[in-house]
């Protein structure tokens, strides 16, 4: 009789750990708070040693009052986060640098002539999101005394005594062959760049790979079921087929669509990555970010536009609309599509009748324009447009939000009726990893959206907001 996987999902600003039973049904759930610290000079950072302890936390308080069998433990990462750390003790040796870590800006200036290389062999644009620029500006900074790895490998290890990342992971680093047709080979020409020995990096393995086991929440069980948290999502969601998207609203907003058994080389400014590998098959995916989109609620409150978060569409509904106001969200620099990490926030067409309603509305439609810019640039590269995007993560609690992205995308858009599609994801990895005879398709349960937004801008109206917010994107940063 199949027990549970207790899902650990290691995120930004909180660890979360569901008990998932063999149905898929949330047994119980627990969530731990991380703190990442904001420097001046672009830096984000996070303590290692309280990632260890919430994910500790999370799982024993998800688990505290069960009795029954527990099968799996499986883990999702922040994807981008490194730190530098003792392979023999597990101990690291300083802060971990936060996938909002803008400090290697530098460095990829500096090895700018290898992008086209780069991107010719990975995927990914040379960027200070993607971890290899961060492992590089560790080594020249701080210098590395241990092994410089994504935070998923260093869990890994504390869990199972494990060095290893999985292949959706190892696709975020720049340092990963995407085109060579083994999803698990680094590539020595971008290794080279970066002054990094690809011999020094963890094995890279299938997401659905039993890594080993640990005695962390008692008795000793498998540790499988791993993958960016992102990657999770898009499984977990049922985004199997070619140009199915699904888009996580967090700390940032992230647009992932499924491309299939080949990767497509992005032309409009995504990215190319590996969704998941299931050992026998992998799946690839096309890959758009929006850095701050729940930071940028948050700054809302902690500047005192709003007074909490959820007061966001209060505000907002008090304005029919933002009165000609546009905001880029580039709090964090701007991603896809255009990767300019100097960029910086801006509220254009401000007038004397501006007030805190029209600013909050604003931030609102910044975001929403700015996902459905990246839906555009996945129609370019897939060849055909999209036809719905599922929604998750916290900020889908806007109602205001999801019916501008409706209208700005013209598409319908789909509500995840939980609020832990990543965990849900890493826990259906896992019942693969234990018995590689299912099909991805038994493992992730049947699902209904628990709101569905139409559009309801003509079509002439959405070109209207789309053109006015890429000409604010435009201005604030020069382009």
């Amino acid at each position: 009789m199949p027990g549970a996987v207790l899902a650990l999902d290691q995120g930004t600003s909180a660890t979360k750990a569901l008990l998932v039973g063999p149905d898929g049904k949330v047994l119980a759930e627990a969530e731990t708070a991380v703190h990442p610290r904001v420097l001046a000079d672009g830096g984000v950072e996070q303590e290692p040693a309280e990632l260890w302890d919430s994910l500790l936390e999370a799982g024993r308080q998800a688990l505290a009052g069960y009795r029954g069998q527990l099968d799996a433990v499986a883990l999702a990462n922040q994807g981008e986060t490194v730190l530098d750390w003792d392979r023999r003790t597990g101990e690291p040796h300083g802060p971990a640098l936060s996938w909002q870590d803008r400090r290697a800006a530098g460095v990829c200036d500096r090895l700018r002539e290898h992008e086209p290389m780069l991107r010719e062999r990975t995927g990914l644009t040379l960027d200070p999101y993607f971890a290899a620029p961060k492992i590089a500006w560790l080594r020249e900074r701080r210098g590395i005394t241990g092994v410089a790895t994504t935070t998923d490998s260093w869990l890994l290890h504390r869990l199972a005594g494990a060095y290893v990342t999985d292949a959706a992971t190892a696709s975020r680093t720049l340092l990963l062959d995407l085109y060579s047709g083994d999803t698990r080979q680094w590539s020595a020409e971008a290794c080279a760049v970066f002054g990094i020995d690809p011999e020094a990096l963890p094995p890279v393995v299938p997401c659905t790979r039993v890594i080993g086991e640990t005695t962390a929440f008692g008795p000793a069980v498998p540790v499988v079921g791993c993958a960016v948290d992102q990657q999770a999502a898009l499984f977990a969601e049922g985004c199997h087929r070619r140009g199915e998207a699904k888009c996580t609203y967090g700390t940032g907003a992230f647009l992932l669509a499924t491309v299939g058994a080949e990767p497509v080389r992005p032309h409009s400014g995504l990215v190319g990555c590996v969704a998941w590998d299931l050992d026998t098959e992998a799946a690839y995916c096309l890959d758009g970010q929006v850095y701050t989109a729940g930071a940028a609620v948050r700054w809302l409150a902690r500047i005192g536009i709003i007074d909490h978060p959820s007061d966001l569409d209060l505000l907002a509904l008090q304005c029919p609309d933002s009165g000609g106001v546009r905001f880029v969200p580039a709090l964090a620099g701007l991603a896809a599509p255009f990767w300019r990490p100097d960029a910086r926030a801006a509220f254009t067409g401000m007038t004397l009748a501006t007030d805190r309603a029209h600013l909050a509305r604003a931030v609102l439609e910044g975001i929403a324009a700015s996902v459905a810019w990246l839906g555009r640039a996945v129609a370019d590269d897939l060849g055909e447009p999209l036809r719905r995007l599922r929604v998750d993560g916290g900020l889908t609690r806007s109602r205001l939000l999801l019916q501008t992205q409706a209208d700005l995308l013209q598409i319908p858009v789909e509500v995840y009726p939980s609020p832990h599609a990543t965990a849900l994801g890493v826990a259906a990895l896992a019942r693969l990893g234990l018995d590689p005879r299912r099909a991805p398709s038994s493992v992730v349960p049947r699902w209904r959206p628990s709101a569905v937004y139409e559009p309801a801008f003509a079509p002439d109206r959405a070109e209207e907001v789309m053109a006015g917010w890429r000409s604010a994107a435009e201005a604030a940063t020069g382009l």
